[in-house]
């Protein structure tokens, strides 16, 4: 019977779509979980989406839809991130689903009847983006010390845990497994800054939203946060606080590893050991609170506009590309960074001169020399053994690694084989051997060599890149090879024949190229969130100057926007246009879709954020000014071709209009 392996992501908040720096923590639990599987383990692998929170109450409101109908749309959006980066999940919860909140109703009914919670009432500072609240000493410069945004007074009544009523407990429990937080730094920084100080008690119930579990005995109140969303672990598989457990809670809980970021260890490494000591279950073998993944200027977010995006990366380098450095660049304890650059730089340095080349040389030259055979003579030198030893040690490294959550350093022991390997074809020279006949023997003995070599590190590379790893093996007529034999060297079958048309899994990338490329991404979000956010939203993001993600060129040019010479203003174009037709856009309160005309020229199609200030039929007849050179971008689904100049006062937004007389295609001066 094989041993069981529970392992779990933090659940996605559905407020908007997850960055890169989000999605990171899905790839990281697939790739641990797909080891996991390699090695023989019965794994089951958890991820989903929180969506309860007054954060999407004001965003559906805002959206013209219910919160349910947003939490869907979003939720459908997380799923699609994880679909393309292939992540292998068993099981995607939501919160809203009907087992969950039952069970979260059941629990807070518990806490309440045990004496675990109290009616209280909360006054202080909150957050609404974070969902958190603040002390007045805890603020910084009088906004949230977390993302650095307002924050709004909040007097309410509440529940609240009594935490300390478990603190010694768990003290107890940390300090008995080493093992329980990971990496050491946050166990102490848990100890230290919190537990040993002393808990306070904390707010699991609102009253001033409606969006989220009712509590059955009081339903003015609501389940807050952390009690409505840790508990996914749990219901996920199916418990039942009356004892009726589902088979998958019986098998695979307690989990053995949660797998989360830093910024939430608290909540995983005190609340919710402490939720699970009241309920009586047992509380999870290992908690790994993984770094973040920076863009330049700091963590992700979209309120400092530095995002990046899976599937924008994947446009541009190919899934397995975007794993691999995610994966490879996180270091264990530190935080990581990400870039277009270092992106680029990465993946031409590792998975093209590294990876690719030795695998593109060694078919071709089996092909060249032997037409694709590949056989051991047993024709073995002394050179051949630090190359033999060096591939049958990696896969027992990288294991080892694995356990300890080094997922970016057992990545790097596998590439120091690949090199190895690319070091053995310098020191062995096919090409020299090649010159005579009587090397053949020698000759087949270094291509097998080369090709079992191949083998092993592409199969340890199989839970990071599967997709490019099987059309790796794929070319060399074999398969992914079990993890229990990994430490044979001379597997690979005798007289195998490789493909004839070896491809490239990894071509070098042109910087230039690439740069290109992201600055139209760039030009993509900015123009859609010029047409889409609010006047008010603008003026604040110029305020706080907050950017887009850019490459170096794209911010060096944002450095010098404040001015701008003659040489720019003239390569604007401004055009007359004449509206001929106006309708809403299908799923947008701020969108008008316009069609212009410009007199002798194809018309135009024009996404306008103007919505909230004109109707459709008001628009159509009237004369607009047209920047007619803007590159196209699409905006929820509308081709749209410029941008019409609008003038804005105290709110209000208006068009700005030429005199009627003006013909159609004007050229503005």
């Amino acid at each position: 019977m094989k041993e069981k392996y529970y392992i779990t992501t933090a659940i996605a908040y559905t407020s908007s779509k997850p960055h890169i720096g989000n999605t990171y923590e899905v790839i990281l639990a697939d790739a641990m979980a797909r080891f996991k599987r390699m090695q023989g383990y019965d794994v089951f692998f958890q991820t989903g989406t929180d969506e309860h929170g007054q954060k999407i109450e004001e965003k559906a409101k805002l959206a013209n839809k219910t919160p349910k109908q947003y939490v869907d749309e979003v939720s459908d959006v997380i799923k699609n991130v994880c679909q393309t980066m292939n992540v292998s999940y068993d099981k995607f919860i939501r919160t809203t689903d009907e087992h969950h909140e039952k069970q979260v109703q059941k629990i807070f009914k518990k806490f309440y009847e045990q004496g675990d919670i109290y009616k209280g009432s909360y006054e202080g500072w909150y957050c609404t983006p974070c969902e958190s609240f603040w002390t007045e000493s805890q603020l910084i410069d009088g906004k949230c010390p977390d993302c650095g945004r307002e924050v709004k007074k909040a007097n309410e009544e509440a529940y609240f845990f009594k935490m300390s009523k478990y603190a010694q407990r768990l003290i107890d429990h940390i300090n008995s497994h080493p093992q329980f937080i990971l990496p050491i730094s946050r166990k102490n920084e848990m100890m230290n800054n919190f537990l040993l100080p002393g808990l306070q008690d904390l707010c699991v119930s609102r009253t001033s939203f409606k969006w989220g579990i009712p509590g059955d005995f009081d339903n003015k109140h609501v389940v807050y946060g952390w009690l409505d969303a840790l508990t996914n672990y749990i219901t996920g598989l199916g418990f039942d606080l009356d004892g009726n457990h589902g088979e998958l809670y019986k098998k695979y809980w307690p989990a053995d590893i949660h797998v989360i970021g830093k910024d939430i260890i608290r909540f995983h490494t005190i609340y919710w050991p402490i939720f699970l000591m009241a309920m009586g279950e047992p509380l999870p073998e290992r908690i790994f609170g993984h770094p973040w993944l920076l863009q330049e200027g700091g963590k992700m977010s979209k309120s400092k506009g530095n995002v990046l995006y899976a599937d924008d990366l994947v446009e541009v380098y190919g899934v397995d590309a975007v794993r691999y450095y995610v994966l490879a660049s996180m270091p264990f304890d530190n935080d990581g960074l990400v870039s277009w650059e270092l992106m680029t730089e990465k993946i031409n340095a590792d998975l093209a001169n590294v990876y690719g080349n030795l695998v593109k040389r060694t078919i071709s030259m089996s092909n060249k020399y032997f037409g694709g055979i590949v056989e051991s003579t047993g024709a073995s030198d002394q050179i051949d053994n630090e190359l033999k030893q060096m591939a049958k040690e990696t896969y027992q490294k990288v294991a080892a690694l694995m356990g300890e959550c080094r997922v970016a350093d057992a990545i790097g022991c596998v590439f120091t084989l690949l090199r190895r390997a690319n070091k053995y074809i310098d020191e062995t020279a096919p090409w020299v051997l090649a010159k005579d006949e009587a090397n053949n023997d020698r000759l087949k003995e270094v291509m097998y060599n080369l090709t079992e070599t191949i083998v092993i590190a592409t199969s340890i590379l199989h839970p990071f890149m599967p997709q490019t790893c099987e059309g790796v093996l794929a070319q060399l007529s074999t398969i992914v090879r079990p993890f229990d034999k990994l430490s044979e060297f001379g597997l690979y079958q005798n007289g195998t024949k490789v493909t004839e048309d070896p491809q490239v899994i990894f071509a070098r990338l042109d910087a230039k190229e690439v740069e290109k490329k992201a600055e139209q991404i760039v030009l993509k979000y900015a123009q859609a969130s010029k047409e889409e956010k609010p006047e008010e939203d603008k003026n604040k993001q110029n305020k706080d100057n907050k950017k887009q993600p850019s490459s170096p060129k794209a911010q060096e040019n944002e450095q010098e926007k404040g001015q701008i010479g003659i040489e720019d203003f003239a390569k604007v174009e401004l055009r007359v246009a004449l509206v001929t037709a106006c309708e809403r856009v299908e799923k947008s309160d701020k969108l008008l879709k316009l069609t212009l005309s410009l007199g002798n020229e194809a018309t135009r199609t024009v996404a306008s954020g103007i919505a909230a200030y004109y109707k459709p039929e008001e628009v159509v007849g009237k004369k607009v000014i047209l920047v007619s050179n803007l590159k196209p971008a699409t905006l929820r689904g509308v081709k749209s071709e410029g941008m019409i100049l609008c003038a804005e006062k105290d709110g209000v937004v208006t068009l700005v209009e030429p005199n009627q007389k003006m013909p159609e295609g004007s050229v503005v001066r």
